[in-house]
């Protein structure tokens, strides 16, 4: 049987990687949203795999290289380009297209311009304004330009990724708008924190949030954990995996994004994100480093496809930004007293620095955005194959 060939690019974004496609270059069945676009993807990746490997496809066998991205020229007037992203499950026939992925978001503009869908400066500085088309909210992007070129090389260091490229900075716009993107509520139940009552969990405390992702912030010590926890002893604890995903799935429901805890676990495993924090804490980071407790405000960890993260989500680190910069959040009640307009947070392999401009009137906060920095890079460019019945 022949083989199907696509125009593919490989990419790393932030602490991610995932296959970047123009929209254009898709079979045409695929080019739009339903069964043969899941199909596609799922093929790509190699995925369902219940090796849990992804040996027959791009896909890492991790929830951060186990990704897809569409780009195509924007149908907004105010954006150039529209970004659409996938989370494709490892070992079920799932993929969530429900949320952001913020490292990949680092990568889009980098892609738009070498493939000629946006024009940039020969050299200085590119701005990409994007379209997030899952969240429906707008980020832009400064891609560094030299010679004609996306500027991929640099002294740029990012932990949770071994090697330092150029810098690219990201604004993330009304990131705690609702899901819609169309000025929903930034806290969905209308409280900065909720009481849940978890089956098999018992009552927990969290902040339920839409910025960046919907996300869910609870304390560490309510899962029993320090916050200086690393993705080995966390991932090969399936009792702590199970509350977890309780607690995620309960907490969907609560912000109306599913009907049921098992709708949520089983067709909305991407979003919302369930992270811990904690007051600073030392511990010996993945790589080895040593992070003492004056190198963070706070410690952050985050789960993504129902395992700990090796690193923190984009999405997530935009999520803590404004969370932080909001009084009366979980977030912002572990900081302890005071404005956080910045903050640094450790999380498992290293530590981060985001920011979020929010303001106060007439007693409701917003935000107008999330700043941080990440790097991309092209790994590979040029066909994708797989078999011509990925479509049956």
């Amino acid at each position: 049987m022949p083989q199907l060939r696509i125009q593919a690019t490989y990419m790393r974004g932030g602490t991610s990687k995932g296959v970047f496609f123009s929209l254009a270059d898709l079979p045409e069945k695929a080019r739009k949203p339903g069964p043969a676009r899941d199909a596609l993807m799922l093929r790509v990746t190699g995925s369902p795999d219940p090796y849990g490997k992804q040996i027959d496809g791009m896909g890492g066998a991790t929830s951060s290289t186990s990704k897809v991205v569409i780009v195509s020229p924007s149908t907004r007037d105010d954006c150039d380009v529209d970004y659409l992203f996938g989370a494709v499950s490892v070992e079920s026939p799932v993929v969530d297209w429900s949320g952001n992925c913020g490292n990949l978001t680092s990568a889009v503009g980098p892609f738009a311009i070498e493939r000629g869908l946006v024009q940039a400066p020969r050299d200085g500085v590119g701005t990409v304004r994007i379209w997030q088309a899952n969240i429906r909210k707008k980020i832009v992007a400064q891609v560094p330009m030299r010679d004609g070129e996306v500027l991929e090389t640099g002294g740029f260091e990012l932990d949770g990724v071994t090697f330092p490229a150029a810098e690219i900075k990201l604004e993330f716009l009304e990131p705690g708008a609702g899901e819609d993107g169309e000025g929903g509520a930034m806290f969905p139940t209308g409280r900065t924190i909720d009481t849940l009552d978890v089956p098999g969990v018992g009552v927990v405390e969290a902040t339920l949030i839409n910025a960046g992702n919907p996300t869910i912030f609870v304390d560490a010590a309510r899962l029993g954990l320090t916050g200086a926890e690393l993705q080995p002893e966390v991932n090969a604890d399936r009792a702590l995996l199970a509350r977890c995903e309780a607690i995620r799935a309960n907490a969907t429901v609560a912000m109306s994004l599913a009907r049921t805890a098992a709708e949520a676990t089983e067709k909305r495993p991407h979003t919302p994100k369930l992270a811990f924090v904690s007051p600073p804490v030392a511990y010996t980071a993945s790589s080895g480093k040593q992070l003492r407790t004056e190198d963070m405000n706070l410690s952050a960890r985050i789960f993504s496809m129902g395992k700990l993260h090796h690193a923190m989500t984009g999405t997530g680190a935009v999520a803590i930004a404004v969370a932080a910069a909001i009084p009366g959040t979980l977030v912002a009640r572990v900081l302890g007293a005071g404005r956080y307009e910045a903050i640094r947070f450790g999380h498992p392999s290293g530590t981060l620095t985001v920011g979020a401009d929010a303001s106060e009137a007439n007693g409701a906060w917003t935000v107008n955005k999330a700043i941080m920095s990440r790097s991309a890079r092209r790994l590979m460019d040029g066909q994708v194959f797989l078999p011509d019945d990925w479509h049956q």
